[in-house]
This record gives C-alpha cells, sequence and structure tokens, in this order.
C-alpha cells in the first residue's frame, strides 16, 4: 500500500495572517492619529494629513518591529515604508489625470459623436450636434503616412546599428538619441520653414505627416535596435554556417525571430505622436469637415479639435474638448496596453 501525500509549496515571502492583521492594524491606529492630530493643531489641509499621516505610519510601524523582531527588521520596515508612500505619490498623479478625463469627457459623449463632423456647427453650439469624424479620420490619415515613412528608416536605422556596425554607427546613434529629445515644435518649424513657406505654400495632411515622422523615426529606431540586441547570437552564426549571406541570414532569421518586439516599437512609435499639437496646429490647417486627400487641402485631427474648442472658451466647447481628451487617451490606452501584452507575449514565447 502506497501512501501519497501532497507537499503544499512554502512561500516564506508573503505575509502571514498575524503579520497581515499587524499591518491592518497599524494603518488603523495611524489614520485615526492623523485625525486627531489634524482637528486639535493648526495643520490642516490633504498635504498636512498626508504628511502625517506618513510620519505616524513609518514611527508606529517601526516601533512595533523593532520591539518584536530587532532593529534590523525596523529598518526594513522603515524602508518599505517609505519605497511604498514613494510608489503611491509616483501613481497618484496618473489616477487623477484618468479619474478627471473620463468625469469631465463622459458628458460630451453621444451617439453622433464619432458618425458626424462640425462641417456645419461650431464648438459652441449644443453638445449633441456636430461631432469629431473629421478628427478621427484626419488622425488616422497623418498617423498613417508617418508610419509608412518612418517604419523603414527606423527600422533599417536599428539593422545598420546591430548588424552591419559601420563606421558611422556611433554618429548615427547619436543623432537618433539626439532627436529623440527634439521638442516638437522643432520638427513643425523646420518642415514650415523647409517645405510649406518654399513649396507647397498651403497646408495640408502630407507636411503634417512629415513633421510627425521626424519624432516617431527615433522611438522606432530605438525601440528596435533594443530588440534585435536580444537575439542570440547563435541564430545570426547557424544562418551563416548554413551558407546564407548576411543581409539572407538578417531577412530570414533575425527579423522574423524579432518580428514581434518590432510590432512593439511601431505601437509606440505611433503612441508617441497620436496627441502631438504643436506641429499639426502649425502646418494642417484644422479643416471642420472630412478631407480624405492629404496632399491638398487643411486637414483635421484629435489634437486640433481639442486645441480649437478649448481656446474659444465656452462651457460647451470645454465638453467637446473634454471629450477629445477622453477619446484620444483611450487610443494612446489601447496602444500601450496592445504593446505590453505584445511584449509580454515575446518574452513567454
Amino acid at each position: 500500500m502506497t501512501i501519497t501525500s501532497t507537499v503544499k509549496p512554502q512561500k516564506p515571502w508573503l505575509a502571514t495572517p498575524k503579520q497581515r492583521l499587524a499591518t491592518g492594524s497599524t494603518i488603523l491606529a495611524a489614520a485615526l492619529a492623523t485625525y486627531v492630530l489634524v482637528a486639535i493643531t493648526p495643520l490642516k489641509g490633504k498635504l498636512a494629513y498626508v504628511g502625517c499621516y506618513l510620519i505616524i505610519f513609518i514611527f508606529l510601524d517601526f516601533t512595533i518591529h523593532f520591539a518584536s523582531r530587532g532593529l534590523s527588521a525596523a529598518k526594513d520596515a522603515m524602508a518599505r515604508a517609505i519605497v511604498t508612500f514613494g510608489v503611491g505619490l509616483a501613481v497618484l498623479p496618473m489616477v487623477s489625470i484618468l479619474v478627471t478625463v473620463f468625469n469631465r469627457g463622459r458628458r460630451g459623449l453621444h451617439w453622433g459623436l464619432f458618425t458626424h463632423d462640425m462641417k456645419m456647427n461650431s464648438v459652441s453650439d449644443p453638445i449633441n450636434q456636430g461631432g469629431l469624424l473629421h478628427a478621427l479620420t484626419g488622425t488616422v490619415i497623418l498617423v498613417l503616412i508617418a508610419l509608412v515613412i518612418s517604419l523603414p528608416i527606423g527600422v533599417l536605422t536599428a539593422l545598420y546599428l546591430t548588424e552591419i556596425k559601420g563606421r558611422f554607427a556611433g554618429p548615427i546613434r547619436f543623432l537618433v538619441q539626439a532627436m529623440s529629445g527634439v521638442p516638437s515644435i522643432v520638427a513643425g518649424l523646420f518642415i514650415l520653414s523647409a517645405i510649406v513657406y518654399p513649396l507647397t505654400k498651403s497646408y495640408s495632411g502630407l507636411v503634417g505627416s512629415l513633421a510627425l515622422s521626424i519624432l516617431m523615426i527615433p522611438t522606432i529606431a530605438r525601440t528596435s535596435e533594443e530588440v534585435l540586441l536580444l537575439i542570440p547570437n547563435d541564430l545570426r552564426e547557424a544562418g551563416v554556417a548554413l551558407g546564407g549571406t548576411q543581409w539572407r541570414t538578417v531577412a530570414m532569421v533575425v527579423v522574423p525571430a524579432a518580428k514581434t518586439g518590432l510590432v512593439t516599437a511601431v505601437i509606440l512609435g505611433i503612441a508617441r505622436i497620436a496627441g502631438e499639437t504643436a506641429p499639426i496646429v502649425l502646418l494642417t490647417g484644422g479643416g471642420e469637415s472630412v478631407n480624405g486627400n492629404p496632399f491638398s487641402g487643411p486637414m483635421g485631427s484629435l489634437p486640433f479639435y481639442i486645441w480649437k474648442a478649448f481656446s474659444v472658451g465656452s462651457e460647451e466647447s470645454i465638453t467637446r474638448a473634454w471629450a477629445g481628451i477622453f477619446v484620444l487617451l483611450g487610443i494612446v490606452l489601447v496602444l500601450f496596453v496592445s504593446a505590453r501584452f505584445l511584449s509580454e507575449r515575446k518574452t513567454s514565447r
């Protein structure tokens, strides 16, 4: 007769029920002491509550751990509390932004928002009139053209830096890093002075896409470079050992192996330029009707729609602006979540 028993895996890093109870009691005691301290002293406001709570909680947590487990545990508890509060302070502004955009943006949502443009309406008209179809269409066209320009340049640059490693690799890497810090208004002014004034002399979606591509290339190039560096050299050596030339090895072995990471680079590049306002305001003209021709006439976009609505300043226009921000933020969040999902999928593989 064989008796089998299942050994439950131990997880010593997890808190025990007794430790959870002690932590919860410390949190409640610190909150109560903070409320009493603020009530009986001249300290007032949210900052007073946060500061007092931090000091009291660290003191109580340090004292409890020192009494029960010694000085080392008390120091560890103090460091953990400080780091936790630091993370909370870093996350709080992002949560505040998301909540604010949701609360104010949902008031401007209606059924016709994605099916009508502003050709027959102004931003000061009632909310249920007009929409941002022209802005969505323009943003998609601008981003697609910028992607067509930036994707081959960015990926080829990354391949040169990681595979060819020629004499210009150092200057090109420096140039890519410098371009990552170029303000968007500088890219817009460059296209304005180099193309619009001397050549086209008119606003269009194409010149706006050229400025966006300047901002997009560094993101794709740097992300693609990091992805390609993760590919093991064994794959490259195996391709060469089988008789393949360098370009065939790169095209048929390295690039397919990094496909998911390159898609992530593209998504991050799109998210980088989707909300850029300065070059769009300078170059596209911001039309109020749907314009599917990027080579002629002004073209609307979500950043221009938001900027114009805020500049008017009426209650209806501000509500429209927040609705545009809500839609734009939703698009960017979807892109970043997609990039995160693809990167995690590649890591698991």
